[in-house]
């Protein structure tokens, strides 16, 4: 018997294409895009607006490609942790982040990663393969929680499975799809360069690189891909890029107490991004198992964007949040502290 083919990341022209192959008129492709992106739905029983006989030929040939988190953990700031799977077996994890009227979704593109960053758990336990769109997508119309903004900074590399990636970021931002908007989408990456200049020219997200330090030799040490793909390249992309839709440009820097937290390091910063219209946004960091370093402290942190903002460069400093439950920047590692939900 034929595989059933999974709608969940598909695009009207590609399900309308599906639809025909399987005698089935390609009118019905917008509509069941709005059920099952816009309302979740897992059978295809539920829409009441698709004749029964098109439900039947459904059901036959198609599965909608919702699927719902099999456990979950809640930290006492009220975020969530999620671990979803894939019918492949492969565990990823998923946080949903509420924040007074801002309810992010923070999603996983890969279960697990091959990037080898040192100050991520993810990076640590290695790389079991990619997801596919539907499985990104997932993540979000899976969850039973409403959002505002989908950040793609959980589990994986995005630049590592571009593809799909793009694939998934059409879904959140076009009509068709979640609709949630360009400006409430952001991709975060290490800056392997070539992916960057795709999601430049093929989607309308915003950016965020992950970079540690401003030095190419210290980040090298933490971020392997920096051998490869220096950061550099990346913010010159960001640089030159005519951004006449104002989409947000973010360098993320993890802190790390006497590591990247020097006047010296400030100082770089500093020279990189004057005038560039590119943001810093500090971030604590977490230590994981075994590990010696500790993050910086708020004190340092807070004079760290003081001194950003007071040059001319647009800096915060992002409050943890998920720390109790191992849901925080960098601590994702495919469900090993997470328990069935009762």
């Amino acid at each position: 018997m034929e595989e059933k083919k999974l709608i969940a990341g598909m695009d009207p022209d590609m399900l309308a294409l599906h639809l025909a192959a399987a005698g089935i008129e390609e009118r019905y492709s917008r509509r069941l895009l709005y059920w099952i992106y816009r309302r979740g739905i897992q059978s295809f029983s539920e829409p009441d607006d698709i004749p029964v006989r098109v439900k039947s030929a459904l059901e036959e040939r198609f599965l909608p490609g919702v699927n719902p988190p099999v456990s979950s953990l809640r930290s006492v700031d009220g975020s969530v942790k999620y671990l979803f799977s894939t019918a492949a077996g492969l565990p990823h994890e998923t946080v949903w982040l509420p924040e007074g009227r801002r309810l992010t979704v923070c999603v996983s593109v890969q279960s697990g990663c091959r990037m080898g960053c040192s100050f991520c758990a993810t990076g640590r336990n290695g790389w079991s393969g990619n997801l596919t769109a539907g499985e990104i997508v997932n993540q979000v119309v899976g969850l039973p929680d409403p959002f505002t903004h989908i950040v793609l900074m959980g589990m994986g590399e995005p630049g590592d499975n571009i593809d799909e990636v793009i694939r998934a970021c059409r879904v959140f931002t076009a009509e068709w799809g979640l609709a949630a908007g360009r400006s409430k989408v952001t991709v975060s990456t290490v800056g392997v360069t070539p992916s960057v200049t795709r999601l430049l020219n093929e989607t309308e997200v915003n950016i965020t690189l992950s970079l540690h330090s401003p030095f190419p030799d210290e980040r090298a040490e933490v971020i392997p891909v920096e051998r490869r793909w220096p950061f550099t390249e990346t913010l010159e992309l960001m640089k030159e890029y005519g951004n006449s839709r104002r989409r947000r440009f973010t360098v993320a820097y993890v802190m790390i107490k006497g590591k990247n937290d020097s006047k010296r390091h400030l100082e770089e910063l500093r020279r990189l991004l004057h005038g560039t219209g590119i943001r810093v946004n500090l971030l604590p960091y977490h230590p994981l198992a075994g590990d010696s370093e500790e993050s910086a402290d708020e004190e340092t942190m807070m004079q760290f964007r003081h001194l950003l903002v007071t040059s001319g460069v647009g800096a915060s400093v992002r409050k943890s949040r998920g720390a109790d439950i191992a849901a925080a920047c960098g601590m994702l590692a495919a469900g090993r502290s997470l328990r069935k939900r009762q």
